[in-house]
């Protein structure tokens, strides 16, 4: 129990600031699980999750310690939709996997079609104003201004759906990404997250390179397989 108390409550100090290990190593579980996404490996999604629920008792600072002097709830609330989204991910890229040989990617990437383009823009307009009147109810009393509730609603909104567009393999995922990370990383530095805020940062010279990668597989590699329903099975 000690052992766990220490990890749990452990800081380092740069620049004057206290940071949580548990912040540092959640956000290195997120970078791995970046690559592997951007590799198309199976194993993105469960180290994803770890670093999720790391995070997730990081930016809930109302329930944890922490030394920042609020809590995200945008921040921490996406961690648990991540880790939703990831299992489906996860079963989804494994069902591609099987149809393929050892080695290959488990998926090929496309772009979304118009209409799932045009519906999950609808939804995400939506879900944003939706999430921004929640987090300001929640909040009341917190003293943030009312950008902070927009910008936060956006990075949970955003997240999602870019989590969600990974695992149904959509090349716009990682534009969605880019949208997030100009929004999260001011956010983050000014909410003193400071190594979220960096890995945001790092993240998004990823995501530039992800999307060429991703784009180019989609145009040089064969479509993805459709799977054959036949007595009940997948054939």
């Amino acid at each position: 129990m000690d052992i766990w108390n220490e990890f749990f409550g452990a800081t380092l100090t740069i620049a004057g600031h206290d940071i949580l290990w548990r912040e540092v190593i959640g956000n290195a579980f997120g970078m791995a699980s970046a690559l592997g996404g951007l590799r198309r490996r199976l194993w993105a999604w469960p180290i994803g999750i770890i670093g999720n629920v790391l995070l997730f008792t990081v930016f809930m600072g109302v329930w944890f310690s922490t030394p920042q002097e609020h809590s995200l709830l945008g921040q921490a609330s996406r961690q648990i939709f991540f880790i939703i989204t990831s299992v489906y991910g996860w079963w989804r890229w494994d069902q591609s996997r099987r149809t393929r040989t050892a080695g290959a990617p488990a998926i090929t990437p496309r772009w979304a079609s118009s209409r799932e383009r045009t519906t999950y823009l609808v939804a995400a307009a939506v879900g944003i104003v939706l999430v921004q009147w929640i987090f300001l109810s929640v909040g009341v009393g917190w003293e943030a201004p009312r950008w902070y509730y927009w910008a936060d609603a956006w990075i949970f909104v955003g997240s999602i759906l870019a989590t969600y567009a990974m695992a149904r393999g959509w090349t716009d995922f990682w534009l969605v990404w880019i949208a997030v990370d100009l929004v999260g990383v001011p956010l983050l530095w000014h909410g003193g997250y400071y190594p979220s805020a960096v890995m945001f940062l790092v993240y998004g010279a990823l995501v530039v390179w992800g999307f060429f990668v991703w784009k180019r597989a989609a145009k040089t590699e064969a479509p993805e397989p459709v799977p054959v329903t036949s007595g009940g099975g997948v054939g």
